[in-house]
């Protein structure tokens, strides 16, 4: 039924509760894995020396952060006996590099967690899969806690 998953991870329980997910489909179906961690490659502004410092550090500390997450995948899906495709997206906002990825995987399903905010925390942080659920052309299976 789907040939190929994608799966947005940004090392949190809940999307390793996605990853899971995904690797039963995948087993399922038969269906092909890729896991993206999007990482924001400019989230700041401003100018001189001390910003092109905090900017090399940012990155360094966000790619780390991108290989923990997408080992993590690459360890549960082994587990499962599911082959992955890792891919470290940039994107301004998350929601871009997930709707990138899609696009440049071919992928027909999106797996992806929630965390489930609601209220103020919602309106503050934002919800990446509010946006990809109103955006995606492909269908997006939600995995809440």
């Amino acid at each position: 039924m789907f040939k190929h998953i994608l799966v947005p991870v940004d090392g949190s329980a809940t999307s390793m509760l996605a990853v899971n997910k995904a690797a039963g489909l995948a087993k399922a179906f038969g269906s092909q894995v890729t896991a993206v961690y999007v990482i924001d490659p400019y989230p700041f502004t401003g100018v001189g020396a001390d910003f092109a410092y905090g900017q090399a550090q940012y990155l360094s500390a966000a790619t780390a952060d991108a290989h923990t997450a997408l080992d993590a995948v690459k360890s549960a899906m082994e587990q499962a006996g599911i082959p992955v495709d890792t891919v470290m997206g940039e994107g301004h906002s998350v929601h871009d590099g997930v709707m990138e990825a899609v696009k440049t995987t071919g992928a027909d399903l999106i797996v992806m967690g929630s965390h489930g905010r609601k209220g103020l925390e919602k309106l503050v942080l934002g919800s990446v899969t509010q946006r990809v659920l109103s955006d995606s052309l492909i269908p997006v299976l939600v995995v809440r806690q």
